[in-house]
Order: C-alpha cells, then sequence, then structure tokens
C-alpha cells in the first residue's frame, strides 16, 4: 500500500453513527441538539453537522449562531420558524423541506404539533456555536409566503 492511501485510510471519509453523537454541546430551551460532525469527531474544520428535535408543542428559546450560516433539513413534522429582531416574521417548513438560517438572525423554532416529535438535521458553516437570547417575541408575527419569481 502506498503512503498515500495509507494516508487516506485514517484521514479519509468518517461514518459517524447515532451511539458516537455527542450531546454534551451547546443548547437552547426546548431544543435538543446532538453533534456528529464536529473538529472533535471528525477533524472537519469548516463545517459542524448534527441533528435536533423539539417536543410536540414545544417552543425554543429564541437565539442565534453568530457569524455561522445554517441550513436545517426537517425529516418529519412541521418546523414553524419565527425570526426578527423581535421574532415579527413567522414561516412553516414541512419533512422534506430545507430552510437557510443567514448569520446573527435571531430566530426560534416551534413545533405546532400536539404529538408529533420536530426531527431536524442541521449543518453549519464552522462549529456549533450558539448565542441564547433574551428576547420577547411580538404577539402576532408576520407570515412569509416565499415565492420565487416565476411563481407569482
Amino acid at each position: 500500500m502506498s503512503s498515500s492511501s495509507t494516508r487516506w485510510r485514517s484521514d479519509g471519509v468518517r461514518i459517524i453513527r447515532p451511539g458516537e453523537f455527542d450531546s454534551n454541546i451547546a443548547q437552547t430551551p426546548g431544543l435538543r441538539r446532538l453533534a456528529a460532525v464536529t473538529n472533535a469527531s471528525t477533524g472537519a474544520t469548516k463545517l459542524w453537522a448534527g441533528t435536533f428535535t423539539v417536543d410536540a408543542t414545544a417552543k425554543t428559546g429564541p437565539h442565534h449562531h453568530g457569524d455561522l450560516e445554517t441550513v436545517i433539513y426537517v425529516l418529519d413534522g412541521v418546523a414553524r420558524l419565527r425570526w426578527g429582531e423581535r421574532l415579527e416574521f413567522e414561516a412553516e417548513a414541512s419533512a422534506g423541506d430545507f430552510i437557510y438560517v443567514p448569520s446573527y438572525v435571531p430566530h426560534q423554532e416551534i413545533n405546532p404539533s400536539p404529538d408529533l416529535q420536530l426531527k431536524c438535521v442541521l449543518a453549519r458553516s464552522g462549529d456549533g456555536l450558539v448565542y441564547n437570547l433574551d428576547i420577547e417575541g411580538v404577539e402576532t408575527p408576520e407570515l412569509v409566503r416565499w415565492i420565487d419569481d416565476l411563481h407569482k
């Protein structure tokens, strides 16, 4: 085996199984994060990935992720997102949808289901940073519907 092959054996693809996910990471009230791809678990230096769940009828505390961008994939359930300085905007995503959260955007995940847990996969552009916020949301947020230029 060449030295290049030997290196790829130890420094190549990594499989991280659910039993290896790390719960000892920054958390937000109402949300349970598990880290899978981290610098510690894989040596990743430019991204972070994991899962999160929100129990039925629960909502998370408001938070943001600093200068990191976040992508959320909804595996199961409905994710109601609120965002803005006072969480004044709202939209929903269902199983199969992706959600993009830009840097520094204050947001909150809500599970509107009376009986189903919300399950999501998330990836960030850096380590699993979270800043929990103490902000009061508006009583009635503005519903935002995303419509692209072709489907107005």
